[in-house]
Order: structure tokens, then sequence, then C-alpha cells
């Protein structure tokens, strides 16, 4: 049974009928560009084949039904008294369905059964998923004339203003905007972007999850912010027209290492010098250089581990020992530190044995059971049944 019929089904057991609607959400990597969003710089995301289905049909009451199958929970809202709850799944959903009556569009009620292959906690961004398949999910049912640069923008408001987190915009960008066999050049700044060719040869994607998050993840995302503000203020001091870390170059940062505080240096030493790796990277996959581009990944996990500090024990070991494996080109964590997942460039051939032998040295050092996700690019966020288009 495929994960369509699955949740298909699921949809007729829980409300009785058959569902109208079936919305397809992405999830998303990044293939390097990491705390770069908010410096108002460049990511290289895709969108891949880890997915959450929603089946979805109108009750022609003033009350939205969720079920959410893969953790076996209801929830209920009313749309003329929609409030946050205890819930953090459905206050994703719930966010969502405020934003479309901010713009004045006159929802009715409807039922939804979601489930899925995307890791909940991994990285791969199955809140930015939900969100988008909910955004795509309201367009579609309701003929809503809004763009997938619009769900994108729309889904960012209610992370910022439901859910109360100050998200960059890549991961609902991603999870809509992505095309098969592409990665996404987006600048951050002015949502501009292109598709750079993801073909990896020899190669292809590897995600191991450590099954790990540190309770710092939230606290220190807050403190290279505000890091990386006061590099900025004291660089505008000599150069008036800096707006973000975006704006500094290499040797600008050099000029004035000695006006930075080390902490703030390093920090700002990380963000200018992973934009200028992204843009290498995007070089390299143009000429489908992948020896380059993991020694890219590799450069961004030393700056990520010494220079930006949100490493852990547990993504250092996955990424060393990917980095001195056999048929690796390169390793690092992705996301915003300290658990989660680490990206690896595999051979092929390889990708078997490697998944076997970094699951049981991990096993082995830290007594937890990693899991292994091959993923590919994809299209984004639509809905497959019926064939309605997201525009």
């Amino acid at each position: 049974m495929t994960l369509e019929e699955r949740i298909s089904d699921t949809f007729v057991g829980k409300f009785g009928r058959e569902s109208e609607l079936i919305v397809r959400a992405s999830g998303r990597i990044n293939i390097i560009g990491e705390h770069t969003d908010y410096n108002e710089g460049f990511v290289l995301p895709a969108a891949i084949d880890k997915y959450i289905y929603f089946a979805v049909a109108k009750n022609g009451r003033r009350i939205c039904r969720f079920w959410a199958d893969d953790i076996e929970e209801s929830a209920e809202l009313d749309l003329d008294n929609i409030q946050s709850g205890d819930q953090l799944w459905a206050n994703y959903l719930f966010g969502i369905l405020q934003q479309f009556q901010k713009l004045g569009v006159s929802l009715e009620g409807f039922d939804v059964a979601f489930g899925g292959n995307l890791p909940i906690g991994s990285g791969m961004s199955s809140s930015a998923a939900m969100e988008v398949g909910m955004a795509s999910v309201v367009k579609a049912l309701f003929s809503v004339d809004i763009g997938k640069k619009e769900i994108a923008l729309l889904a960012q408001r209610s992370s910022h203003q439901f859910i109360g987190v100050p998200c960059g915009i890549m991961d609902q960008f991603a999870s809509i905007m992505g095309q098969k066999d592409q990665v996404i050049r987006l600048d951050c700044r002015t949502l501009s972007h292109d598709y750079i060719p993801f073909h990896l040869g020899d190669y292809r994607v590897v995600m191991i999850n450590s099954k790990v998050s540190h309770s710092l993840a939230s606290s220190e995302y807050g403190t290279r912010v505000k890091e990386c503000r006061a590099g900025v203020d004291i660089l505008r001091q000599y150069y008036p027209g800096i707006v973000s870390l975006r704006d500094v170059s290499l040797q600008q940062l050099e000029q004035h290492r000695a006006d930075l505080p080390d902490v703030v240096y390093k920090r700002c030493h990380y963000v200018v010098a992973e934009n200028d790796r992204l843009l290498r990277a995007c070089d390299a996959l143009e000429e489908e250089d992948i020896e380059l581009l993991g020694t890219l990944l590799n450069q961004t996990h030393e700056g990520l581990r010494d220079e930006y500090e949100v490493s852990a024990p547990e993504l250092d070991f996955l990424v060393d020992f990917a980095q001195t494996y056999g048929g690796v080109a390169g390793s690092r964590i992705m996301g915003g530190g300290f658990g989660g997942c680490s990206i690896n460039l595999v051979r092929k051939d390889r990708v078997d044995a490697f998944i076997a032998d970094i699951i049981d040295a991990y096993r082995n050092a830290f007594n937890v059971e990693g899991e292994a996700y091959k993923v590919a690019a994809v299209d984004g966020t639509r809905p497959v049944s019926p064939g309605v288009g997201i525009g």
C-alpha cells in the first residue's frame, strides 16, 4: 500500500466518507548555507522525497477536524474562534487557517487525515511541510488565488505570529518551490531565486539521523542572531553601507578583527565564509564536481563546529566517521545544530555498506539507534489527487 492509499483509507475510516482532495507536502534538505538565512545571505535547499500526505473533504460545518495518523492524535478547531492549543502539531495547522482569514478568505469546515514518512525532529522540516501542505489544501479546496511564493511567505508569517518561532523563509520556500533534480539558490534578502542542476553522478545523498536534540538549540539560536548583529553594528562604524553580514567581505572582516570580540569575530567569520562556500558549491554543481562539493561540506562542518559552535558530540562522531569512510565525498551537520541529521555524499556502490557501518558504530558509541534515509530532490508540495494545479 502506498502512503497516499494509506492516508486515503485512514480518512475513510475516521470520517466515514471518501476524501475530495489529497495534497502531498515535501520535506527539505539544505545542501550548504547554514545560519546564513537570518543574515540575509544565500541558502541552497531542495525539496525531497520524504512526504506528508493530507486527505481532505469539506464537512458542511464551522468546525475543522484533524487526525494525525503517525502519532494517532486528533484535534478540532472552531473557525469562528481560532486559538492556539497545547498540541504543537495542531497549532501549525491552525495558524495557517488564521492567516487565510486575515487575507479575507471565507473558510468552511473540513476534515483532514494526514501522515507520511517525513521524520519528525530530524531537521528535514516536517513543521514547514505541515504549514505549506495545509496552505495548499486551503488554496485547492477553496479556489484561493495565491501563488507558491505567497504561500511560503504566509506560512512564515504563521510561524512568527501564531507559533512564535522567528524562522527564516528557507524551509517553507523549499518545500513548495522545489523542482525535481534541482536545488534552489535562494537569496534570503530579496527572495530572488534560481535553480541549479542537482546531478550527483556516482553519488547520492544519505541522511543519518542522530535521534538526539539538545535543549541548547532554542536559546543558542537567539544568541547567535544577537552575536551576528553585534558584529554588523561594529563593522558599520567603518562601512556605513553594511546592512547585514551579507554585505561583509572576508577582507573587511580581517581588517577589523581587532575591533571585534573574539566570539563575535568567530560567528561573523563563519557566516561570511559560508556565503562564499555556497557560491562555490553552485559552481561545483554546474560542473558536476562532486569531490569539490564534498570538500566544501566538510569545511562547513568545521566552521559550524569550531566557529559557530552549534554541533554536538553525537553529530561530530557521525561526521568524523563519514569523512574518513571510503566512498564518502563529504559530510556535515545539517540544520540549526545541537541534534538532528548529518548530510552525506556517498558513492552509490557504497551506500548500503556505509549505512550499516555508521549505524553500528553510532550504536556502539552512544547506545542510540540512529536512522538512515536515502533522499533525492523532487517537485515540491502540491495536490496529487484530483489533478488540481498549485500554480
